[in-house]
């Protein structure tokens, strides 16, 4: 098996620009992100899968720095976008994250890898988890089914609609997390300025020199329910969520 990290870039958005450019402090979002992810066992390579459409050139120089494999593909076609990125490498499986979401719940990546392949699945993720945390592991196979008999619908953001909505097609794998960690009203991800603001006083109390640990987190979170309430009611008909 081999895992490849298909970050989906593009910096069209209607409530905050260039979101995976965005500085948490002397990081970007996109810095901390693929930092983390290149650092984790059994995920074998990262692969910006940029949109094609004007203005995301960015991400091409950015990954010609970074000395980072991509590809461009077509904006709406998001899926596409991730089985190219993931045949690149010569990969069989997708290891699938948002990139306006910086703190992954790489915990569990190691258990959820070893019961993916175990369980011979289609799709893993773990459940309960804040809002934007969650990582997908999708095989390639499954992927390209969704786009051979899904709808443009299924080929856009919304990558692993087919799969939820076919469940008898595919294996699923779906794995809790520990229990203090258990905080699926928690938001996480970046979609609007509030949320960027809690990301920077998360990054400015924890730190951005190492990957922040869930055990920190969220207590941090807990403790501070100040700083949640301001995104507390932030709703985004728009926002993809994952499928549990």
């Amino acid at each position: 098996m081999k895992v490849v990290a298909t970050l989906a870039c593009r910096s069209n958005s209607k409530r905050l620009y260039g979101k995976p450019l965005q500085r948490l402090k002397n990081l970007t979002v996109l810095d901390y992100m693929v930092k983390n992810i290149q650092k984790t066992a059994g995920i074998d390579a990262v692969v910006l899968a940029i949109s094609e459409a004007p203005g995301n050139e960015v991400y091409q120089a950015y990954a010609i720095e970074n000395k980072i494999p991509y590809i461009f593909g077509d904006d709406k076609d998001v899926l596409k976008r991730l089985i190219n990125a993931c045949q690149l490498m010569g990969g069989d499986t997708v290891f699938r994250v948002t990139t306006e979401s910086p703190f992954i719940y790489l915990e569990k990546f190691a258990e959820a890898l070893e019961s993916h392949k175990k369980l011979n699945a289609d799709y893993t993720t773990i459940a309960n988890l804040p809002d934007g945390s969650a990582f997908e592991l999708i095989s390639l196979n499954a992927l390209k089914q969704s786009h051979q008999q899904g709808e443009d619908k299924h080929r856009s953001e919304l990558c692993t609609l087919y799969l939820n909505e076919n469940r008898t097609k595919f294996t699923f794998n779906i794995i809790q997390p520990n229990d203090e960690h258990n905080r699926p009203n928690y938001r996480l991800t970046i979609d609007f300025p509030e949320d960027l603001i809690l990301c920077r006083k998360i990054v400015l109390a924890l730190g951005e020199e190492k990957y922040i640990e869930f055990d920190q987190l969220i207590p941090f979170l807990d403790k501070n329910p100040n700083l949640r309430k301001d995104i507390e009611s932030l709703n985004d008909e728009n926002y993809v969520r994952y499928y549990y």
